[in-house]
């Protein structure tokens, strides 16, 4: 594989294209907690409500510029505002890499550009969900809303493939997902009314049938898998620290965002892995 001009060119497109959405993203996940419409109003300072002009909202840069403070009221900026720019800008580019490594060498073909377009959508809204689970206990419903509108858009986009290049409908694209949302939102929905709503939230219910339709099975078993396993882990290793009580708690969605990702880039490998563990004992 030849790392040439063509494909850096593109590289630094897509991060700064991801860098420009995770900053708007930042908007999103503020305005969610705040209660108030992202497509409303220009931007402000969330701490003097100053309104913000293009020169600080220019995604890594300004951050850097102003030394982590806002300009009109001196106060420190969340370092929040940075890291999801950064790491939106980099899982876009991983995106375009994993699904469409083409795209780096200007081999175009519309389909596999809407389909990334909808893995796109996908990631910012996954992002808005880890970020506002993380940091205030709550899974915005139009980030769930449009993180099915994008899987949704995703499948549709991936029948039109697969009958421009087996001249078939493959009705297991569609039923697949269906299935794998309704059992896993299912699943949680029955956890949720059996504790009462003390084991996990409902807006975890509502990610499970998202989950379930962006992943299809069997991925969305393992997905589920490393969203328990990584929260039993940071679970107990809070608790040994003394930071959190067994019965304190902790937001469940950053973890199935975590599961979702993992299955969604290394299922392939990890599925690979355990069958030849399994068959080699």
């Amino acid at each position: 594989m030849v790392f040439g001009f063509t494909f850096w060119y593109v590289f630094v497109s897509i991060f700064v294209v991801g860098a420009i959405c995770g900053s708007f993203l930042n908007c999103v996940i503020w305005r969610a907690y705040a209660n108030e419409s992202a497509a409303k109003g220009r931007s402000y300072c969330p701490k003097c409500r100053h309104q913000l002009s293009w020169t600080d909202l220019v995604p890594l840069f300004s951050f850097l510029v102003l030394r982590g403070r806002c300009r009109y009221c001196k106060n420190p900026i969340s370092p929040q505002y940075p890291l999801v720019e950064a790491v939106t800008g980099l899982v876009f580019v991983a995106a375009a890499w994993h699904f469409y490594p083409g795209i780096f060498y200007f081999d175009f073909s519309f389909l596999k550009l809407a389909e990334i377009a909808a893995y796109w959508a996908l990631i910012s809204a996954l992002t808005v969900i880890f970020v506002a689970d993380l940091r205030w206990y709550f899974i915005p419903d139009g980030a769930v809303i449009s993180g099915l509108a994008a899987a949704v858009f995703l499948r549709l986009v991936q029948v039109a493939q697969n009958s421009a290049s087996i001249q078939e409908f493959d009705p297991e694209i569609i039923v697949n997902p269906l299935l794998s949302s309704l059992l896993a939102g299912s699943f949680f929905l029955a956890i949720f009314m059996f504790s009462r709503g003390t084991w996990m939230g409902f807006g975890d219910v509502k990610y499970a049938f998202l989950m379930g339709l962006v992943l299809g099975f069997p991925d969305v078993a393992l997905g589920l898998f490393l969203a328990f396993f990584f929260g039993a882990i940071l679970g107990l290793a809070l608790v040994a620290r003394r930071e959190k009580k067994m019965s304190s708690q902790v937001p469940f969605g950053p973890f199935l965002v975590a599961g979702t990702a993992a299955a969604l880039f290394f299922s392939d490998p990890i599925i690979d892995w355990y069958l030849a563990l399994n068959f080699n004992i």
